[in-house]
């Protein structure tokens, strides 16, 4: 961009007065770095787009303090990929370097590994080698993936894998690429707690997709970036750069494409993301890495296995007063003393049609404290009927059992399956009252047939769950892992949220289609005679 294009945007943009020679000397250095990659961008300027002049360049080295210095200490940036944002990292990390008027800058790149934390900095070593003014003043050592600027004493650098136990930084600026593959918070507290106190204005350039893992340290910063962005959470230190889909918008839809990828039509094409839309759209495993990757819509898991159309297909009502008298199968997994109980019947007629009555309990004190921390709907799932409350902070695994003593005088409850995890005491009694009491294992041999049982019938519309909300919040959040042998089964620990419903729903199928077939032994070999 030429000087005067740059006051240009420097104006529109309505950037403070006090800052506008900074956000000037940053934008102007940015905007004339070369691309690195593509036949069609390769070697020419950098074309910032509006939203990475309105969004992040302009506030972020216009909003300065009466000494000139930023105010803005993070800027985190959640878009989804092909936006645009390593180039801009990478173009950032060498204006913080060289030319941000600190001496002995430290800059670093930091990711999960070192090969994802060289991608901005790769980036940044072929602008410099297109740019003579720069090469002849920063020496690339590519080998230690550093840049030196000799000048002043100052460095950019990518931190190897290891880097979370070192300590000791003393940073100017850190791009951190990818914040949600992080594996957990300590390269993130390492390198964010204290590190940049003796600088004056340190920045740290957060660049990231939308991740699932409501546990990890990505959706800790996302929930604090859009708190701050909604005026929730005054920190005049921060700024939230947020492009994405909210959760209940429909990633079919190619209006909400555009929202959420400002860079559409610019750094790529409707086309591609038509043509991962179709894989995605064929193939579920691939739903959410669509709808994360490139609509930057937060899943409730990694892989997707059940497809919630199709699963929103099967809400054919289940009428329970129908149902009685009529012989099922149960599957109990009962949740550790604080979370969610679950017991599920399966009907299963001889279309192989499953109709399914699901039961599930939480302790009545703290519910609606949970319901606000983790924003699921407890407390009115329970108004509602979906839920039982069991007297104090605890399960009141004697309140279960009564339920369950009470189903089995209304439904023939042929056999019961049960993680045998915690539920010693409970199968015990239940076993004393009469039910069949069948110990499930949890590992791929029993649960691989049931799971993919539970994909076919779902995909098929032959289960009929009755639009219960609760069982519909579970199987949003499965996620499964898989052997060598592609065998599949339930993992609750990397499914963020409750998951306890379709496990009991699994065993539930496996039992009943275990004895789908079996006949009256009679019909097989006839009467005999004495």
């Amino acid at each position: 961009m030429t000087e005067p294009e740059v006051w240009e945007v420097i104006d529109k943009y309505n950037c403070p007065t006090n800052g506008r020679q900074q956000a000037f000397n940053a934008i102007h250095f940015i905007s004339n770095l070369k691309l690195t990659k593509g036949k069609q961008w390769k070697g020419k300027p950098f074309p910032l787009l509006e939203w990475q002049l309105r969004e992040v360049l302009v506030p972020l080295f216009g909003t300065v303090d009466e000494n000139g210095n930023r105010i803005y200490r993070k800027c985190y940036v959640e878009v989804p990929k092909k936006n645009g944002k390593s180039p801009l990292g990478a173009g950032i990390a060498i204006y913080l370097t060289a030319a941000d008027g600190e001496y002995g800058a430290e800059v670093y790149s930091a990711a999960t590994d070192r090969d994802q934390a060289g991608i901005v900095f790769g980036i940044a070593k072929n602008m410099i080698e297109q740019e003579p003014s720069l090469s002849s003043k920063l020496t690339v050592l590519d080998s230690t993936k550093r840049i030196i600027y000799k000048a002043k004493n100052s460095y950019y650098r990518v931190l190897s894998s290891d880097a979370f136990s070192k300590h000791g930084y003393n940073i100017h600026g850190c791009i951190f690429d990818e914040l949600h593959a992080q594996p957990n918070r300590e390269l993130y507290d390492v390198l964010t707690d204290g590190a940049g106190d003796a600088r004056l204005q340190p920045l740290f350039f957060f660049i990231t997709t939308a991740g699932w893992d409501r546990t990890s340290v990505c959706w800790e910063v996302h929930e604090y970036a859009r708190q701050v962005k909604e005026g929730l959470i005054p920190d005049p230190h921060f700024l939230p750069v947020l492009y994405g889909l909210p959760e209940d918008e429909d990633w079919r839809d190619e209006k909400n494409w555009y929202i959420a990828n400002p860079s559409l039509d610019h750094t790529i094409t409707v086309e591609k993301l038509r043509a991962a839309y179709q894989e995605a759209e064929h193939i579920p495993a691939k739903q959410n890495t669509f709808r994360r990757l490139r609509l930057n819509q937060w899943t409730s898991q990694d892989v997707r296995w059940l497809p919630m159309d199709y699963w929103d297909q099967c809400n054919i009502a289940v009428d329970p007063e129908a149902l009685k008298g009529r012989e099922c199968y149960a599957g109990l997994d009962l949740s550790s003393s604080i979370d969610i109980s679950a017991f599920v019947l399966d009907f299963i007629d001889e279309s192989g049609t499953h109709d399914i009555l699901p039961f599930f309990w939480i302790p009545e004190e703290g519910m609606h404290e949970r319901s606000l921390k983790d924003k699921v709907s407890y407390d009115v799932w329970t108004r509602e009927g979906y839920i039982e409350t069991t007297p104090g902070n605890v399960i009141d695994y004697d309140h279960i059992e009564k339920k369950i003593e009470q189903l089995g005088e209304d439904y023939r409850i042929r056999e019961i399956a049960f993680d045998r995890w915690g539920a010693v005491q409970i199968t015990q009694h239940l076993d004393d009252m009469g039910f069949e009491m069948f110990q499930f294992g949890q590992g791929y041999k029993s649960l691989s047939p049931p799971t993919k049982e539970l994909l076919k019938i779902v995909m098929g519309g032959e289960l009929h769950h009755g639009g219960n909300p609760v069982l519909r919040w579970m199987a949003d959040n499965l996620t499964v892992e898989t052997d060598a042998a592609e065998n599949y089964k339930p993992n609750k620990k990397k499914s963020t949220e409750r998951i306890d419903g379709i496990v009991a729903l699994i065993m539930a199928i496996a039992r009943a289609t275990c004895h789908e077939n079996e006949g009256s032994v009679y019909e097989e070999r006839g009467f005999l005679t004495l």
